[in-house]
């Protein structure tokens, strides 16, 4: 079963360290599904790019087709893995803007892995003091861990063995798992339609 991962990455620069843990979290999501037999479609938007849009669609009440594809695609996607920079201890303005133009359907029963970036790990509480409630309020389903990396993350001690890697390694499981769990659709209910209604009835 082929599976859609989107990822969103509010880096402001490039590189970013944003994009650099929105990548790693990427790839480890894709092996885990790929462990469990998926097929992974994976899109990583950079929310930098539509920044132009984003402010118009705020001023103007309406994305531009470009825009409203990637939200689409946001929409249909089957998990979510959503990046942001620490800004004054919160998610910054870009990524805001963007959670501001989804449709508020969206991310209803989505499964949401939380993760940021910042230049001190004092800051780690931006994710659940900001960034979970967000994703709680829009009725996704945000996955238990979420990673925060600092600058003093990135090439502490072996790569595979380092605290970050371990949380990578952990989030991306839970995210394997929920989207992965939900591989059987529901029935339909019979009493969506007249005929089948009649039919029990009979």
């Amino acid at each position: 079963m082929s599976r859609k991962i989107v990822v969103i990455s509010a880096g402001l620069r490039q590189p970013s360290s944003t994009r650099l843990l929105a990548d790693r979290l990427a790839e480890a999501v894709r092996r885990q599904l790929e462990a469990l037999g998926a097929e992974v479609d994976l899109e990583v938007i950079e929310v930098r790019d539509h920044g132009h849009d984003l402010v118009n669609n705020l001023i103007v009440g309406y994305p531009s087709e470009p825009l409203e594809e990637v939200l689409d695609r946001v929409g249909r996607a089957d998990g979510l893995i959503a990046v942001t920079p620490t800004f004054s201890a919160s998610y910054n303005g870009l990524f805001k803007m963007f959670v501001d133009v989804l449709d508020d359907t969206a991310l209803i029963d989505k499964p949401v892995l939380i993760a940021a970036t910042g230049g001190t790990g004092r800051h780690s509480l931006v994710l659940e003091h900001e960034l979970r409630p967000l994703f709680s309020y829009l009725h996704a389903v945000v996955m238990p861990t979420g990673v925060y990396a600092a600058p003093e993350d990135w090439g502490s001690g072996a790569e595979s063995e380092s605290p970050l890697a371990t949380r990578i390694h952990r989030a991306a499981a839970e995210l394997a798992r929920e989207v992965d769990r939900r591989e059987s659709p529901l029935p339909p209910d019979p009493f969506d339609s007249p005929d089948s209604f009649e039919q029990l009835l009979a």
